[in-house]
């Protein structure tokens, strides 16, 4: 009766992790021959663990990563100009934390994007948020939020993210409107919450990208001063991979036929 009364308790204050652990203990009694506050201390751990996990799973959810891809997983053998001791330092997130952004431009398919979301999945695992969004889908979502008139709701949400990826910059040319809006989204995060921007322009061609003089100034100097950068370069590692697996195909051809 105790027992049950215990169990209803804590799933009425929601502590799962506790309840889950008290589970496992009750069901391998050579638990109980630790002493009671070891065994209290397992019920807490799993507690936090349970807490954590799920706050990582709604933070990942809630970003959207195009790719999943985690800094462990980085490929420093391809020729890119990615060194470990940047990727090492990004990884600690300190960047977000301190509102700086960084860019990260290269040809097609250098792994920009992979890069990115993987900074992503790091800064997540450390309780920030993040979301990722394709330059083109973000210029889209605006243009609904302004005749729909949720565009405040809309503002508020991306300007409370720790980290926005905006990817595939510079692909579509942009209108006045895009200008603007980019504008605004760009002014009330500077010096608030960080920016990731991946794109295949060099930087020394935003401004032309942009557009108009005036607002392309103002967006770079809040996008780029004091901005990290990665520079990629190399072939395309899709393609590679490409041949790569070709080559295997062809040798197991070879040898089986």
């Amino acid at each position: 009766m105790l027992h049950q009364q215990t169990i209803e308790q804590l799933r009425a204050l929601k502590l799962v992790g506790m309840l889950h652990a008290l589970e496992q203990q009750q069901a391998q009694p050579e638990t109980y021959e630790l002493p009671f506050e070891q065994r209290f201390a397992m019920l807490v751990e799993q507690e936090v663990l349970y807490r954590e996990n799920r706050r990582l799973n709604r933070l990942l959810k809630e970003a959207k990563l195009r790719v999943q891809a985690c800094v462990e997983d980085i490929d420093y053998r391809h020729p890119r100009d990615l060194e470990k001791s940047s990727m090492a330092a990004l990884a600690q997130c300190g960047w977000i934390r301190n509102a700086h952004n960084l860019c990260i431009t290269g040809p097609t398919g250098c792994g920009k994007t992979w890069l990115a979301c993987a900074l992503g999945n790091q800064a997540c695992r450390q309780g920030l948020s993040v979301r990722y969004l394709r330059l083109p889908t973000l210029f889209e979502q605006l243009r609904i939020a302004h005749g729909d008139g949720s565009y405040p709701r809309l503002m508020n949400r991306l300007l409370k993210m720790d980290l926005l990826i905006l990817d595939d910059w510079g692909l579509q040319k942009m209108t006045a409107s895009q200008r603007q809006d980019l504008m605004e989204v760009i002014e009330q995060r500077h010096g608030q919450r960080s920016s990731l921007i991946a794109s295949q322009l060099p930087i020394e061609h935003w401004h032309e990208y942009i557009g108009e003089a005036t607002l392309a100034d103002a967006i770079l100097d809040r996008l780029l001063h004091g901005a990290h950068r990665l520079k990629l370069s190399g072939e395309s590692m899709r393609k590679q991979h490409s041949e790569a697996i070709g080559g295997d195909a062809n040798s197991h051809n070879s040898v089986t036929a």
